[in-house]
Formats: structure tokens, C-alpha cells, sequence
């Protein structure tokens, strides 16, 4: 099969795509041929080797060398084979995962607690844009955020990854939603149900006086300290992310945004994604949202497999509107 080999860390332009053998499934995994995968900052995290802080700190960057071989996180696609153990699934079957890696690949393995039947009213490449975005957005929202209806929320970031679903996830939730994102963008978060968009180069919503009980502060620039300016006196701040740094950011902004949680009236707390353990009950719920028809993944590009360093290189930049998403043939 095909698959992006991580040898050693580079910048997206050096990604190759290498022939290698189709894995095979242990006893609890599935066997899928991916279909479609995306692109997250976590992919580029890894093939970067950045901030390099983070190769210091317990998790997945290793100090030299990647620890993650086979970058992406975003499957969708159908079952080839499963291992004696599996019940739930079949030969056949359409599904979607967040795993930890192997999405950039023909074919990847994936434990049947990690996967879930894929939306019927979506295809592949739809699919594909949802896992990693749309569960974070869900975890920041519910788990982090304890979202009520009727809550105004703000969300930094509306028109990304994350944001755009994390906007009408808030709405389907009964929140009034408030979107900051750049002008070019502001009919599109409109259109996912924000009652009111920021352009965040004309406008600082720190500060024009308005509160909201909930913001989702997601790879923002602005410090902790001047989000809680625009929090009621006990509303949340959830951070996702940060700006992305060559040394310590984002870091360095998560840790300072929670290092002054304790003494706070005001709730900070992150949404960590990659340490959450409840993947599959996650993708379980954006189903239901999905085929309630309150939540559609934005799609600002597709690209071949034969062109993922591009895509990696597009959505590096930070510029997307929704996701980039890549399609095998």
C-alpha cells in the first residue's frame, strides 16, 4: 500500500509517499481502507517536530526523531477484514475514527473501540472532515465548557477547523453565538448560525464591553487575561490550542492561560482532545447531530492523495475555511 513515512521531522514540502505492506488486524482491530483522510495542526505538530518544547514533555513528539511514523489522525473509509475478537463490524461496513495516527495510508488498523459507523448522510470526504475538529469542538463545548441553552458564547477561530463546528454545535446546544473570525469570512459563520460576527483585525472583543458566560478561545492570539475581560464574573474560558510556534508556542499559551485558574472565580480549562479516551462515544454523538441535520462539515479544499504535501502546506498557513480534507482513489 501507499503511506506517508515519517523518517525524521521536516517541513511539509519534504513529505513522500512510500510503498509499504498492508498491515495486518490483531484480534480486536478492524482492517480499514481509508477512503478519505484530513489535515489537523496535530498532523503538522508531528511532522514539524514544533514547538520543540513539547519534544521535552511525556506524549507523542519524539526528542529526535517522530514517534508517530504514519501522520494523520482522520479516518473514513470501509471495512476490508476484522480480527476474531470483533463483533460490531463487518466486512464492508462504512466508518470513521480518531486515531492517534496512520490516516495518511491506504489502509490502517484500528481497534473496534476506537470506530464508529460512519454518518449515512455523508460521504467519505465529508466524513473524513469530521473526527478530530468536530470532537474536539463537542469535548470544549459539553465536557469543558458545560454549555446551557441560552448561554451566550463566544468562539475565536469561527471559520477553522474546530470553529466551524463548533458554532453550530452551540446553536444546536440553544446557545446565542457570537463568531470571531477575519471579515472575508463572516458570511460563512453567519451562515453555520451566529447571531453576530467580530472581524478580529477591525475589532477587539476583549474589548467592547460585552459578556458571555462561555468563550472557546481556539488557537487565539489574545492572553487568557484578556478573554476573562469579556467572561461574566463566573462564566468559562475554554482554550483549545495556540498560536503555533517554532520554540514553545502553543505551550507556553495553554500553560499560561491555566496558571492562574486556581485562584480564579472564573473557570479555565483546556480541551485536550489527544488525552481524552472517549473517541468513540464522541463520534457517536456528532452522528446524532449530523443526521438531525444541525451540524455540516465545511469543506474549503480537497486534494489527491498524491498531492498531501501540498495540503499539508494549505492548511499550514492557517487560512482554511472549515477543513482540508484528502481523498484516496
Amino acid at each position: 500500500m501507499k503511506a506517508v513515512v515519517l523518517r525524521s521531522y521536516g517541513s511539509s514540502a519534504k513529505l513522500q509517499i512510500t510503498d509499504i505492506g498492508v498491515p495486518v488486524p490483531a484480534d480486536d482491530e478492524v482492517l480499514v481502507r481509508v477512503r478519505a483522510t484530513s489535515v489537523n495542526p496535530y498532523d503538522w505538530h508531528h511532522i514539524s517536530g514544533q514547538p520543540y518544547a513539547a519534544r521535552l514533555l511525556p506524549g507523542t513528539l519524539g526528542l529526535r526523531a517522530p514517534k508517530i511514523t504514519i501522520p494523520g489522525c482522520d479516518v473514513a473509509g470501509r471495512v476490508e477484514a476484522v480480527g476474531k475478537a470483533v463483533r460490531e463490524f463487518s466486512p464492508g461496513d462504512d466508518v470513521f475514527a480518531l486515531l492517534r495516527e496512520g490516516g495518511y495510508a491506504e489502509y490502517a488498523c484500528v481497534r473496534q473501540d476506537l470506530l464508529a459507523p460512519k454518518p449515512a448522510s455523508l460521504s467519505h470526504e465529508q466524513a473524513a472532515a469530521v473526527p478530530m475538529a468536530a470532537a474536539t469542538a463537542l469535548l470544549a463545548l459539553r465536557d469543558e465548557g458545560r454549555i446551557k441553552p441560552g448561554q451566550p458564547v463566544l468562539v475565536t477561530g469561527a471559520s477553522g477547523g474546530v470553529g466551524t463546528f463548533a458554532v453550530q454545535l452551540a446553536g444546536a446546544f440553544g446557545a446565542p453565538v457570537t463568531g470571531v473570525c477575519s471579515g472575508g469570512h463572516a458570511d460563512l459563520v453567519r451562515s453555520l448560525g451566529a447571531q453576530e460576527v467580530i472581524d478580529y483585525q477591525a475589532d477587539d472583543f476583549t474589548r467592547r464591553g460585552r459578556r458571555y458566560d462561555l468563550i472557546i478561545d481556539i488557537a487565539g492570539s489574545r492572553p487568557s487575561a484578556a478573554c476573562r475581560r469579556a467572561l461574566t464574573p463566573e462564566g468559562t474560558l475554554v482554550i483549545v490550542g495556540g498560536p503555533s510556534g517554532r520554540w514553545f508556542q502553543p505551550v507556553s499559551h495553554v500553560a499560561a492561560g491555566l496558571a492562574l485558574a486556581p485562584l480564579l472565580a472564573q473557570r479555565v480549562t483546556v480541551a485536550d482532545i489527544t488525552r481524552h479516551t472517549g473517541h468513540k462515544q464522541l463520534l457517536t454523538t456528532l452522528t446524532e447531530f449530523i443526521e438531525a441535520g444541525q451540524v455540516t462539515p465545511v469543506i474549503d479544499r480537497d486534494y489527491p492523495f498524491a498531492d498531501i504535501s501540498a495540503a499539508v502546506g494549505y492548511q499550514e498557513k492557517g487560512h482554511a475555511a472549515g477543513k482540508v480534507v484528502v481523498t484516496f482513489p
